[in-house]
């Protein structure tokens, strides 16, 4: 295990490869701060000890005086239970995580980030159909990926920490949202999920495509079916949201 160790240069493209995917959220925000701080501390953690020093080991073989079994906080992680297939679940989260990344960026720069102030639209397509935060999903996959390739005890640390960061910006965002949006955003998060596609599942094994008008909750008059002349219901809320682009007024 030792031929993992001293390669300065891996460390340094590591950091950078990983680092560069937080180019795609917007991190000059304070909120997001954060989270990609503690994201990319999680980055430096690895690279640090699987091509640099092997910290983690050293200090925990120091303190109780025998040498640690390779994956328990240092080496490939699940090599003693199911081989080198840790490795591939490690290298298969870190493929989906960037695919989130990176398409639920296309989506959301195209709808919203690349419009003016006060112009941008609700994104509900693409990722959005089914889950609200794909990009932090994303963050989230790379992160477990690297624990199952190569575990340390500050990773194990800092994982839960990111996962309640990455939640509470979410809840945040979605706060702002539905005062920008109002009770649209309110139809979009009843029928979606927040981070894991549950919602969407539970459609497909229930034969539903999506939820049904009657049942999406709204207090705002203006979105619900308007009555006409002799009082019949002109335009119902289903097609309100899909004849309406929203945008910010």
């Amino acid at each position: 295990m030792d031929e993992h160790f001293g390669h300065w240069w891996a460390v340094i493209a590591w950091i950078v490869t990983f680092g560069l995917f937080l180019l795609f959220i917007p991190f000059y925000k304070k909120s997001q701060r954060k989270p990609a701080s503690v994201y990319l501390a999680f980055v430096v953690a690895l690279a640090l000890e699987m091509f640099g020093v092997p910290l983690t080991m050293y200090i925990v073989s120091g303190v109780i005086g025998a040498s640690l079994p390779e994956g328990v906080l240092c080496g490939h992680t699940l090599v003693s239970l199911i081989g080198e297939w840790g490795m591939l679940a490690g290298i298969f989260c870190y493929l989906i995580g960037i695919g989130l990344i990176v398409w639920g960026w296309r989506d959301i720069y195209k709808h919203y980030w690349s419009k003016e102030e006060g112009k941008g639209e609700l994104v509900d397509k693409g990722l959005y159909r089914f889950i609200r935060h794909p990009q932090y999903t994303g963050f989230l996959l790379i992160t477990l990926g690297m624990l199952l390739e190569w575990a340390t005890l500050p990773m194990l640390v800092m994982w839960p920490m990111l996962v309640v960061l990455y939640y509470r910006l979410a809840k945040r965002e979605e706060k702002e949202m539905e005062l920008h949006f109002g009770d649209r955003y309110v139809a979009c998060r009843q029928r979606t999920s927040m981070f894991l596609p549950v919602a969407a599942v539970k459609r497909l094994f229930s034969g539903k495509k999506t939820m049904p008008a009657a049942d999406i909750k709204t207090t705002d008059p203006a979105l619900r079916g308007h009555t006409g002349a002799g009082g019949s219901e002109t335009r119902p809320y289903s097609e309100t949201l899909q004849q309406e682009p929203v945008r910010f007024s």
